[in-house]
């Protein structure tokens, strides 16, 4: 089989669309009969670097359509499968980063669309991402018996994702790319380490920034085995190679095992839960989550025990955006999770929280007040938390002190970190000293305003602290209040409503997270209301 690798110029000057675009159809032109698999970099419909939303849809305007039947034609008129990126839309007018495969018949018989899209396609060009938050199984596209998966440019980056490629027991791996900084060494690596682990041939397009530069570039095919058949470097032009697309690398795998593909003998030994948090259950960061949203206070609480893992779980079942809940620190110094600073209202013991071990408190009945059948409970500690539902929501974290020893708020921190949620957490706290210590120590964990110190000074004292957020106080909120947070920045949460229609009313004041203890009632209100973004 002979496949063939495009790898046109390319430019940042924009104003040179048309003539960057005929030299990329020339080198098109240059493909025969003889190919049988022919690909081609990312974004052919924009040929030069666009830069902005208007560029990019200007570009696609006069090069897209036309583009794509050129596609069909050379699949035609060489009798080979193609791949080519560009533009796809959706029934509402949204642009997608696409790779398009068409058969020897100039059909479009599959698409694959980019999933790590980089900040610049997010906010700059403003391709749609939406469908990259949702849970996706690699896609594949089978071909004459022939199985392609696919990576486009930045993708290549996510090595995780190729564990999850391999299993799909693939022939090829189809990289159309841009990723115009890289040396030639990194994107030889990155090719042949996507090719040993996947045992699929990488075929690799790219553009070429100046013949004489030792960045980007780097078009290539390379074997299962990690070898590069092809490396065309920054050289403008086509290249090809013959290959046996059914040929696999099989590896010695261990004493007494027969020989084995790389990702079957790591199989043998995965432990999933060694790595950073994944999968269906994982939901937007903060950053980027719409609002507005539901922030379950101390969990679903009327269905299950404040501050309790019963109750965070059956929130986030439900699909909470966020969740609430207190920390206090032991008389060791480990973080808990209670509302109050005194067990009597929430559990079988006296006292103050404070006053007990960690090890105490766990005789202590966390469930027996709210009935008899959570009977047996235990208070959690913030790690029980995190090791549940890091990522799996937004946690708003309220400090209820800053702890007997400065190490203690460290530990919080250090346990975030472990459990890789920095972006899912941000800070609660109404007291001035304890958020002018999280900005001094922690900066990149967001802070929210609590009205603590201050109900009415609330949206002051948060841009004082540079507070990400502010949580207002019910009955300390004024129309005014909101404008003002809102013109500087800043998010306003508000503590709390559990009633329909004030929860309506607060949603036309444009608070953009509501706290309530009745997670189901208020959820279905808040879905009326149209989601926005504030990135």
């Amino acid at each position: 089989m002979k496949v063939c690798i495009i790898q046109p110029a390319y430019s940042t000057d924009f104003e040179k669309i048309d003539y960057y675009y005929e030299e990329q159809m020339k080198l098109v032109a240059q493909c025969d009969g003889s190919m049988d698999i022919i690909v081609l970099p990312e974004s052919c419909d924009i040929p030069c670097l666009a830069g902005s939303k208007e560029n990019a849809e200007l570009a696609a305007a006069k090069f897209n359509e036309k583009f794509l039947s050129a596609m069909s034609e050379t699949a035609k008129r060489c009798g080979a499968i193609v791949f080519a990126n560009a533009r796809s839309f959706t029934e509402d007018g949204k642009a997608r980063n696409t790779t398009y495969a068409f058969d020897r018949q100039g059909n479009v018989v599959g698409k694959y669309l980019k999933q790590h899209l980089t900040p610049g396609e997010t906010f700059k060009t403003r391709l749609d991402s939406d469908y990259s938050f949702e849970f996706s199984e690699p896609t594949v596209i089978e071909i004459e018996g022939l199985r392609f998966g696919f990576l486009t440019c930045y993708d290549f980056y996510f090595y995780e994702a190729f564990a999850n490629m391999a299993r799909q027991r693939l022939d090829f791996v189809i990289g159309c790319s841009h990723q115009r900084s890289d040396t030639h060494g990194a994107i030889e690596l990155m090719s042949r380490f996507l090719a040993y682990n996947t045992n699929a041939y990488v075929l690799r397009a790219s553009v070429s920034m100046d013949e004489s530069s030792d960045i980007g570039g780097g078009s290539m095919v390379v074997a299962p085995d990690g070898k590069v058949l092809v490396n065309m470097y920054s050289k403008v032009g086509i290249a090809t190679a013959e290959l046996d697309p059914k040929k696999k690398y099989l590896k010695p795998a261990g004493f007494g095992n027969p020989p084995a593909a790389h990702y079957e003998y790591i199989e043998k030994g995965r432990r999933p839960w060694k790595y950073r948090p994944a999968g269906s259950a994982i939901v937007r960061h903060d950053t980027i989550m719409p609002y507005p949203r539901v922030c379950a206070h101390r969990g679903f609480n009327s269905v299950a025990p404040e501050n309790s893992l019963a109750a965070f779980g059956a929130a986030v079942a439900m699909g909470a955006e966020e969740i609430e809940f207190d920390v206090w620190y032991t008389k060791d110094g480990v973080p808990v999770s209670m509302h109050d600073s005194t067990l009597d209202r929430v559990s079988n013991g006296t006292g103050k929280i404070w006053d007990y071990t960690y090890e105490e408190l766990l005789s202590f009945d966390f469930g027996i007040k709210y009935g008899e059948r959570f009977a047996g409970m235990r208070i959690p500690t913030l790690e029980d938390i995190l090791k549940k539902f890091a990522c799996h929501c937004v946690m708003n974290i309220h400090l209820k002190t800053e702890g007997e020893k400065p190490e203690y708020l460290r530990r919080v921190v250090e346990l975030i970190r472990k459990y890789d949620c920095e972006k899912y957490v941000y800070f609660m706290s109404g007291q001035n000293s304890l958020l002018e210590r999280l900005e001094r120590e922690f900066p990149d964990i967001a802070r929210c305003c609590g009205g603590g110190d201050g109900k009415w000074q609330i949206v002051e004292r948060a841009m004082t602290y540079h507070c990400k957020k502010l949580q207002f106080y019910h009955g300390h909120i004024t129309q005014a209040m909101v404008d003002k947070a809102h013109a500087n920045g800043i998010i306003c949460n508000v503590f709390y409503s559990d009633d329909a229609e004030q929860t309506r009313k607060y949603l036309d004041m444009g608070i953009d997270v509501i706290l309530t203890n009745d997670y189901n009632v208020i959820s279905q209100v808040v879905a009326e209301r149209e989601k926005y973004v504030t990135y």
